[in-house]
């Protein structure tokens, strides 16, 4: 069975099949989007419980001639770090839709809707089909399609549904992406021509290029790309705008998710395609990455709007996933897998918890809130839980993965003089200032005496439980148990290192078997 282009398939079917339905059947687009999501999750279930960890890297192996006479081919696979991405995607997608029931209603806002209910959730499938699509795919070209395609909903989205400066942020969003884009589309077509091999397949490009020059110009080509695309400090400014006007579903989306294939691309494509040159330009990523990290916490705590602050602490989150990517150890590198995965659920229920909220009291500002867990103790307590995740609390699961970069980072061997431990030891200040900028939103929104514009908030209802509980479980779950996941990524970043060059380092011999290996 192809499962890969079953699970791409699947929800662009639901997709036209929402917008094909009778005009004004709002409350059957929305079951019918969500069944079609409930789906995608069961197949990526079947798909994951499939997966051998310790079998061939790539399995679910789908080649099909694309474009013959250019060697484009529909080339999918997954190896065990596409597989959690995916499997993030298949997870967040039906908890958004459920949250999102309303978002595109319109109902007593000040700037409606431009588009319909079902649009809404149509463009929601077609996003779902393009993030599986991106992890999933072999094939360079194909990636690159993807990889523009995702703009297309994600533009709509907050376009045409988001607060009252969207157009502003949509365009923004859009003219960032497609000139990272555009770089990348320069490096693949140079990539293709100077490997001389008619084939965009990444496994028959991997080691190709070894010319130390022309590796760092692809290198660049797609690094910025992915840098625009995380986004890694000073390429972030389109962030904040698009997260905070974007309906809080969408955000969940688009930071969770969309914004991984960023730092999924540093790992798979910048570090195997062009090992030389990312090893030349690391400690020039790790300064972007420490600063991103400092940077991201310092402006969050300056914040007065909830969804630009959790942008804001976004940034300093992908720091430290850029950081684990290029420290190149096998626990940083498992570590910012890991912690792409953990935070697409923390954050999410940040921007779900952020987005209730603003439903309610119809503000986004953090100081027309207060007392919010005297009227609404679950509510407090699933932004509090959500918080305490994004700081990296022992016992939830962010906590795993940054200790994981942290350490991984440490242990790293200096290259050119230049001590990586440095770079750990400055990230650890950004832990110190999430507590602040964490603690502080929550102890303005939810503590305190109760703000009279909040009296009468009502606390999570049935339909909303069942979005935070999901996410909630995991990331305790996570935070006691990683395991199961880190069984699956280890192999595959071993696997990526070894292809970069880069091995663990080995134990001290005991004196004692030195001599016994002499005689």
């Amino acid at each position: 069975m192809p499962w890969l282009s079953t699970l791409i398939a699947v929800p662009v079917v639901g997709a036209v099949a929402v917008a094909l339905l009778p005009k004004g059947a709002d409350k059957l687009a929305k079951q019918v989007a969500l069944v079609v999501s409930l789906v995608v999750l069961a197949l990526t279930l079947a798909v994951t419980i499939q997966f051998s960890p310790r079998g061939e890297r790539f399995q679910y192996v789908e080649t099909y001639d694309w474009i013959p006479s250019f060697g484009v081919h529909w080339g999918l696979a997954v190896d065990g770090i596409a597989l959690v991405l995916i499997a993030l995607s298949a997870v967040l997608v039906p908890v958004v839709i459920l949250a999102s029931w309303h978002d595109a209603d319109g109902t007593g806002a000040d700037n409606p809707p431009k588009r319909s209910v079902k649009t809404y959730f149509s463009l929601l499938l077609v996003l779902e089909a393009m993030m599986i699509g991106v992890f999933a795919a072999t094939d360079i070209f194909l990636f690159y399609v993807f990889f523009e395609a995702m703009l297309i909903p994600m533009y709509f989205m907050i376009g045409s549904y988001g607060g009252v400066q969207r157009s502003y942020a949509a365009v923004k969003f859009l003219l960032y992406s497609l000139f990272g884009g555009l770089l990348m589309l320069v490096a693949v077509i140079a990539l293709y021509g100077i490997a001389g091999r008619n084939t965009f397949m990444f496994p028959e490009l991997v080691g190709v290029i070894t010319d130390p020059t022309t590796q760092k110009w692809l290198f660049l080509g797609f690094f910025i790309a992915f840098a625009i695309k995380a986004p890694l400090w000073p390429f972030h400014t389109w962030l904040p705008d698009a997260a905070a006007q974007a309906p809080a579903g969408a955000a969940v989306l688009l930071v969770g998710v969309l914004d991984k294939v960023g730092t999924y691309g540093m790992l798979r494509f910048c570090l195997e395609l062009f090992p030389d040159a990312a090893k030349f330009f690391t400690p020039l990523v790790l300064v972007l990455a420490v600063v991103g990290i400092v940077y991201g916490a310092i402006v969050a705590i300056g914040q007065t709007d909830m969804k630009r602050l959790i942008a804001y602490t976004s940034i300093s989150h992908f720091g430290f996933i850029a950081m684990g990517v290029f420290a190149m150890t096998a626990d940083s590198a498992a570590g910012a897998t890991l912690y792409m995965v953990n935070h697409g659920f923390s954050t999410g229920v940040l921007f779900l918890v952020a987005g209730f909220l603003i439903y309610r009291r119809g503000s986004a500002y953090i100081a027309d809130y207060g007392g919010v867990q005297k009227v609404a103790p679950l509510l407090a307590g699933a932004f509090l839980i959500a918080g305490l995740s994004g700081l990296s609390l022992p016992g939830l699961s962010s906590f795993v993965s940054e200790f994981m970069v942290l350490i991984g980072t440490f242990s790293s061997e200096a290259v050119a003089g230049i001590n990586y431990a440095v770079f750990a030891i400055i990230a650890t200040t950004g832990v110190i200032l999430a507590a602040i900028y964490i603690l502080w939103m929550y102890k303005r929104v939810a503590g305190g005496p109760t703000a009279e514009s909040v009296a009468g908030m009502k606390d999570l209802n049935g339909r909303e439980k069942w979005v935070v509980a999901p996410l909630i479980a995991l990331i305790i779950g996570l935070g006691f148990y990683p395991k199961p996941l880190l069984d699956v990524i280890n192999p595959a970043v071993d696997t990526t290192l070894a292809n970069v060059s880069v091995t663990e380092h080995q134990a001290p011999v005991p004196v004692a078997e030195q001599k016994g290996a002499g005689e």
